[in-house]
């Protein structure tokens, strides 16, 4: 029996450790956002994009005016030429939230004529785990996490219902 709990204790320690809640990214951050003409050119949303480490589940938050600009999520050609007729999801009204629901490589671009040429675009590569060779953008003391978002109030519940089920298997006599 003491051994079961031994166990037991190991495999909840490790789950612990491999739960990660989503974490939401402000594209281009909090002062700029999503916008045409971006400060550093055309590739600061490349240069935004490659400080940070998406994993999936993870929330892009285009902040924009509606009317002023879009997203659109193009495949990889049409991201190259700034060709948005072809769109896989659009957005018009922000903020848009986009959930980075799979592995792999998306492509974003404002729709608005001459705005995708300017630099509005973005590529964003999302892995499966918080396992990957890039470390997480440690969070912005200025840019406080969103409370009460699906994601932590899940991780939150599971966590206290996995610590539950520990203390009531550990220490029954």
């Amino acid at each position: 029996m003491g051994q079961l709990r031994k166990n037991v204790a190991i495999i909840v320690a490790m789950i612990m450790i491999v739960v990660t809640e989503a974490e939401e990214h402000i594209v281009g951050g909090e002062s700029i956002g999503w916008t045409s003409y971006p400060p550093g050119g055309a590739s600061f949303y490349s240069n935004w994009a490659s400080n940070h480490t998406f994993i999936m589940n993870d929330t892009l938050v285009f902040k924009f005016e509606s009317g002023s600009h879009s997203v659109a999520e193009l495949t990889k050609n049409n991201y190259e030429k700034c060709d948005e007729n072809d769109k896989i999801e659009f957005y018009v009204i922000g903020p848009a939230r986009v959930t980075l629901n799979r592995a792999g490589r998306f492509y974003f671009s404002c729709t608005f004529s001459g705005h995708c040429s300017s630099g509005q675009k973005l590529s964003v590569e999302v892995v499966t785990d918080n396992f990957s060779s890039a470390p997480r953008k440690a969070p912005s003391s200025s840019t406080p996490p969103p409370s009460g978002s699906s994601a932590s109030v899940a991780s939150t519940t599971f966590s206290i219902f996995i610590t539950t089920i520990t203390f009531k298997t550990l220490f029954q006599f």
